[in-house]
């Protein structure tokens, strides 16, 4: 049996203060040191004096594992070095594959070294605090379109996500490549942080966003890293993702139902096909889908440009307290918490005992007849449309009649019968902001959580709905 070894060791990034003291010890008593040259700056005050160096140039992995396994042979203990983890992109699996190529019973031991990557977290912050991955762009051993899929796949699955081998002088346009890919799946706001030289003398740091990314700015020796939907920047130089102990300590008011919910508004957001629309717009998208569970609501769901927050602003400064619904389940679907909260009164007409005079006098159904009632009373109220099309064709009618100023409308009739006619009739009005469910989808219960949307605005922007549940 030879006593010859092999001792895999990762270096750490660069800096001598990343080297482990196992890797240390490794260097101090091998034979043989085998590496690519550039890394021997790193250890070469380690290294013994009558130690014999072989270094090669780049792209020579193969040669090495071979020269380490000559020496090892020769009863040497041998120390192959890779820069930041040996098993990671480094040349610990290519040992291992040549020792069963050849049969070898020489022993090899991997020794594990701060990463790269892990060296770049560690200077910007806290990236990696939650699930992360580690792609590769080189396309040397991998195929381009294997590559795509793990891009894909990680950007996909909300992975932080560092990567390697980023841009060369002959591969220019994978990151850029990768960037549209991502883009697809989150948000521009996306943290992304990068580090030149990790460690090392000339280490630059910055930190963007993924919409403004330059991939100019990045070489080989440069690692990125892209944080998931909840990384955020932090005193503009540091990324946090957290882990959830630190939220789940400071939400400890939040109840189980308000808990699903925020838990569902994210598994939504996820799901978006579109999900770089306004927040104002995204606010009322995300409650209508979570109560119908209707993904067509990204395709139907019009609102006016700052619809929600302009109608939110209205109630907010006190100058209307009131909501017009053309039915009683309309009225019963919005939060009361809320309404207390703002001071807002709801009304339904329906039921008042003057309607079924009305609506037999005029021949006009008895949610047309609440409408004119309503309009009487309240012409500038929030109104709102979960059932009746003819209670909205009725308002649009008062509207061009100068007799009605709402301050919003919400349109959400449903059925088949002049349905998409009052909608059409509704849209017009440019002065008044509008949230219309197109075609003939609607109801009550959409009606409802979409006024909802408007009434808790002020959580949009933490994406934290049910605080009046």
């Amino acid at each position: 049996m030879s006593k010859g070894k092999i001792i895999v060791a990762g270096i750490g990034p660069g800096s001598g203060d990343d080297i482990t003291p196992a890797v240390l010890n490794a260097i101090k008593i091998a034979d043989v040191i085998v590496g690519y040259k550039y890394y021997f700056q790193f250890i070469e005050s380690e290294v013994r004096s009558d130690a014999q160096c072989v270094d090669t140039g780049m792209k020579k992995e193969r040669e090495r594992a071979e020269e380490a396994f000559n020496f090892a042979e020769k009863e040497k203990t041998v120390c192959v070095i890779s820069s930041g983890d040996s098993g990671i992109y480094g040349m610990a699996p290519l040992i291992y594959e040549m020792k069963k190529e050849r049969g070898s019973d020489i022993e090899v031991e991997v020794l594990p070294g701060i990463s790269a990557f892990q060296k770049a977290a560690a200077l910007l912050g806290a990236p990696i605090g939650h699930d992360f991955c580690i792609i590769s762009l080189s396309d040397l051993m991998t195929p381009w379109d294997k590559i795509e899929k793990r891009i894909i796949a990680a950007a996909s699955a909300d992975f932080v996500t560092a990567i390697y081998n980023p841009k060369s002088n002959g591969r220019y346009w994978q990151l850029y490549r990768l960037i549209e890919l991502f883009l697809e799946e989150r948000s521009p706001d996306t943290p992304v942080g990068y580090i030149r030289q990790a460690g090392r003398e000339e280490q630059k740091i910055k930190v963007t966003t993924l919409a403004e990314f330059n991939p100019e700015e990045i070489d080989m020796f440069t690692i990125v890293l892209i944080g998931n939907s909840q990384s955020y920047i932090y005193d503009d130089m540091h990324i946090v993702t957290p882990r959830g102990y630190y939220r789940e300590i400071r939400d400890e008011e939040i109840k189980i139902g308000q808990d699903i919910m925020i838990r569902s508004f994210r598994t939504i957001e996820n799901e978006l096909k579109n999900k770089y629309i306004p927040l104002d717009k995204k606010w009322a998208l995300l409650h209508a889908i979570h109560t119908t569970a209707d993904f067509d609501m990204e395709d139907i769901l019009y609102t006016d440009d700052k619809a929600v927050e302009n109608i939110y602003k209205e109630f907010t400064k006190g100058r209307v307290r009131t909501i017009i619904t053309d039915v009683t389940m309309a009225a019963s679907g919005i939060r009361k918490g809320a309404l207390e909260r703002l001071g807002i009164e709801v009304k339904c007409y329906l039921h008042d005992e003057r309607v079924t005079d009305l609506a037999k006098t005029k021949d006009i159904t008895r949610t047309q007849a609440g409408i004119r009632l309503a309009v009487e009373e309240s012409p500038n109220a929030l109104y709102v449309f979960g059932n009746a099309p003819t209670a909205l064709i009725e308002l649009c009618g008062l509207i061009r009649k100068g007799k009605a100023q709402p301050i919003g409308i919400v349109a959400a009739p449903v059925g088949f019968v002049n349905v998409r006619e009052s909608k059409h009739m509704t849209k017009p009005f440019k002065s008044i902001p509008k949230l219309i469910v197109e075609g003939r989808k609607g109801g009550s219960n959409l009606a409802a959580t979409l006024v909802n949307s408007i009434l808790t605005y002020d959580d949009a922007m933490q994406l934290k709905p049910g605080r009046d549940l």
